[in-house]
């Protein structure tokens, strides 16, 4: 537990953050998902659902609520992803 005043207050921030920065992640996590099942089902909608994975990467780690290079390795991943499933289509 916090001793100091000025301790209490941090706590009380980190839960406020806390709560606002888990939103942002989880819409992240869920547009990564979503473009993931679109690129191995094959959908014709893998171009949108991958950039809308992206911004959605670019604004957490933005906000701060990813790091960086966190949210640099994800769109790697999934770009990789991406450009290896439309070489199989093509």
């Amino acid at each position: 537990m916090p001793i100091t005043r000025s301790a209490e207050k941090e706590m009380r921030v980190a839960q406020r953050r806390t709560v606002i920065n888990k939103g942002t992640r989880s819409k992240a996590k869920t547009m990564i998902d979503k473009a993931e099942s679109d690129i191995s089902a094959g959908a014709e909608t893998v171009a949108a659902s991958v950039k809308a994975a992206v911004s959605a990467l670019d604004r957490a780690a933005e906000k701060g609520v990813i790091h960086a290079n966190n949210a640099a390795r994800r769109k790697s991943r999934l770009m990789k992803k991406a450009n290896k499933a439309a070489k199989k289509s093509a």
